[in-house]
Order: C-alpha cells, then structure tokens, then sequence
C-alpha cells in the first residue's frame, strides 16, 4: 500500500479488469460481500425462513441475471425480495411480482412457461434477459443509495456484455436512474433532458437503444390498481411490436422461439 494511503485505496486504485463474459459477471455476484448490511439480511432471512417455505434451503446469495445472452430485450427491476429470489435464486423467481413478470414473457413469446418458481423448473428466457439494480433483498425493499452505487458495477458489466440488446424495460423509478448511470446516459445527457420516469414512457437513445418505463409490478402497485393487467400487457405489446418491426426492417425472417431443449 503506498505510503499515507487509506485502507482499501491501493485496490481502489487498480479495480480488477471488465469480465469477459456473462458467466464470470455472475460468479462476481454471487461471491460479492461489499454490503455488509444486505449481507446479513439475506443470511438472517435464509436461516429464519417464512413458515411457508421452512422445509426449502435458501438461496441467500446475491443473485445475478438470468436470460438469453443474445437478448434483444433487457429487463431491469429493483431487488431480489427476500421470500422470492432471495429463497430460489433466480431473478423474480418464486413471489408474485415474478408471477406478473414471467406470465407476459410468456404471452409475448419470451418465456418457455408463464411461471417461474424454482432454478430446477426447466424455465427459459429466449430473446430476452431480466436483472435488477440490487442484487441482494434489501430490508424494506429499499436499498441504500450507497449499495445501489457499489452494485452498479454489475448492471453496467451485464449492459456491456448483452450487445444485440435494442430495448430496455426498466420496473421502477429506482432501477430506471440505475440503468441509465449503468449504460452511461446519465452523465451524458443535460439533467432536464435525461429520459422521465413515468408508466408507458418510451425514449429512443442516440445509440438506437429504446428506453421503456413502467411500474413495477409489486403487490403495492397491482392489488391498488396502480398497475393492471391491461397496462402491462399493452407494455409488453409495444416492446413486442418494436422488435418484430426492427427485425423487419433488416430484412430478416421474424420467428417466434420454439423453447425446444
């Protein structure tokens, strides 16, 4: 360590190189330990379990993403829940925000079934990849600002390595701003000119990319009507409709995945 430096300078200093792939982003996940304060939740919550999921092992770990590596779609949320990726270990796997999610990639031809409830219950994603701004369930549901920015560092890993990705479905005002910091377009544009949070609000980027905002599908927003199903149905409909068209206007054949194994 050089002389007068803090601890913890020297390896902030020399960060260790991108990863190469989505495989090595995910063991980087799944081994970090740099919120002690989500740390301990996760482990505190898989070792008291909810009574009805005491007879399963939970997961416990940061979770990483979970899709298609060629995804033309990216869907971001905010956090595992505690009972939910926290328990199976799979993004919005096993809670009924997940129960929301998967039934419309499902629907729109991006999920093999429309649930998913374990690692082990033969899901797949085919044109289509689901993250989130957090990796590990944060008490409340509400992760701190400082884990969200120790975190990021795997959202934008995920953002480089998913290239044919031409939009991005962002569940929330929080994982919104997470995406945009991730991908670099939170700097580069003027703050009255970043992309609005608002449900439906859609933003071509300079890149092409196509931003898509909508409410998170959680208990609060859809047992009070905030989010219904027809909204977000008709979210999906036009993320559908944009990359049938984008498909077509490269000339190429658009066919709907077969999810044979």
């Amino acid at each position: 360590m050089p002389q007068g430096a803090r601890p913890g300078e020297a390896r902030a200093a020399n960060p260790p190189p991108a990863p190469r792939s989505l495989t090595e982003v995910r063991r980087r996940i799944v081994a970090c330990g740099r919120c002690p304060r989500l740390r301990g939740h996760c482990l505190e919550v898989a070792r008291v379990r909810r009574r009805q999921y005491r007879d399963e092992d939970y997961w416990g770990l940061p979770v990483p993403g979970f899709g298609d590596p060629r995804a033309r779609l990216l869907v971001v949320g905010l956090a595992p829940a505690a009972h939910g990726a926290n328990r199976t270990g799979r993004m919005f796997t096993g809670d009924s925000s997940g129960d929301w999610l998967y039934e419309a990639l499902h629907r729109f031809g991006f999920a093999r079934h429309p649930r998913s409830v374990s690692r082990a219950d033969g899901q797949r994603l085919a044109d289509a990849y689901v993250t989130a701004a957090a990796r590990c369930a944060p008490p409340g549901n509400r992760p701190a600002r400082g884990e969200l920015e120790r975190c990021r560092v795997f959202l934008a890993a995920e953002t480089a390595l998913l290239r044919r990705v031409r939009v991005v479905l962002t569940l929330g005002a929080i994982a919104h701003e997470a995406w945009l910091r991730a991908g670099g377009w939170w700097e580069r544009f003027p703050p009255r000119e970043r992309p609005r949070f608002a449900h439906g609000a859609e933003t071509t980027l300079p890149d092409g990319c196509v931003l898509i905002a909508s409410y998170h599908p959680s208990r609060q927003n859809t047992n009070t009507g905030r989010l219904t199903r027809a909204m977000w149905h008709a979210v999906f409909r036009r993320v559908r409709r944009l990359l049938d068209d984008g498909a077509r206007s490269r000339t190429t054949p658009v066919s709907r995945p077969s999810f044979r194994a």
